[in-house]
Parts: C-alpha cells; structure tokens; sequence
C-alpha cells in the first residue's frame, strides 16, 4: 500500500472531497479504471487486482495488485504516481507522502463520505487520545509478503529484520 496526503498547491489546503471526487472522476475515464460508489459517492478505483482508495481524511492509497518481484512492484507504483500527477497537476492538485501531517489540524482536513469513517470517527475518543490522529492525519507505505513454505517464511522473516535498521536510518 502506498498512502500520501493531497493539497492545493496554490493554498497548501488539504483537498476537499469535490476535488477527490473530480481526480477520482477523471482518472477512471483517462486510465481505464472502474469506479467504486458507495451511494453516490465515488470512493475509489479497482484495475485488475490494484485498487484506489481514500483514507478518512482524504489520503490517497494504491493497494497494489500480487506481484512476484520487486521490480513489478515498483513499476506499478511508478504508474499509479504518473496517472495521478498527471490529473492532479491540471487541477492545481499536489501530493506529498509523509509519515505524518504536522501542518493541519483535525478541524482543517475534510471528512470523507465513506459510512465506516463515521462509525470509527465516534469510536476513537472513546478508546484513546490519538485514534483521530492516526485516522486523519497519518500515511503510511505497507508491504505484504507471502510465502510458500516455512523455510521461504523464515529466509523471507530474517531478511525483513536485517533490513529493518537499514529502513529505520533512511525513513526515521
């Protein structure tokens, strides 16, 4: 999964959910993508096995479809981030993927209209502090690995954790 946050370029603004609608709109109709509706509402695209999806406060997501190799993978983020900047970039739309947003507060990014964010925007004070910060002001880079037997599992296992101080001096 690869998450970043969408501002206007002109305001640094967080986008509103009529200019998430219009980018959505506009990248199924010039990349051949299939919309996701909830109501009428548009809230994401599928293509094949990769999908788009919007976090509770906007934040755009590419769930990625299984590949075998790195390589794959990193062309298909690379072609998610040129379709994207190239819709975005006429409506005066830019994204950033960081960790956390630092410059908006909870009352300045906008509510997206997905019916579970409703429900969890309720539930959060209930259970924490920092739940709506970590719904609305948060993105995040995932990976999901597979395996197909417990040797791949372990030899997949180590290699995450040698890696794991490598990843934490570069991004941390």
């Amino acid at each position: 999964e690869h998450e970043k946050f969408g501002f206007e370029i002109e305001t640094l603004c967080p986008m509103n959910y009529e200019q998430i609608g219009e980018l959505l709109h506009s990248i199924a109709e010039r990349f051949d993508w299939d919309k996701v509706m909830e109501g009428d509402n548009i809230i994401g695209l599928k293509q094949g096995k990769q999908s788009i999806s919007l976090e509770p406060g906007g934040q755009f997501e590419l769930s990625g479809a299984p590949l075998e190799t790195l390589h794959q993978t990193c062309a298909e983020v690379n072609s998610h981030l040129y379709q994207v900047k190239a819709v975005a970039e006429e409506m005066g739309i830019g994204f950033l993927g960081i960790g956390f947003q630092p410059k908006w507060g909870l009352k300045d990014i906008p509510i997206m209209p997905k019916g579970r964010y409703h429900i969890m925007r309720n539930y959060m004070p209930k259970v924490g502090t920092l739940g709506l910060d970590m719904m609305f002001r948060t993105c995040a880079v995932q990976v999901n690995l597979d395996f197909n037997s417990e040797a791949d599992r372990i030899r997949k296992f180590r290699a995450g954790l040698a890696l794991q101080p490598v990843a934490t001096a570069l991004f941390g």
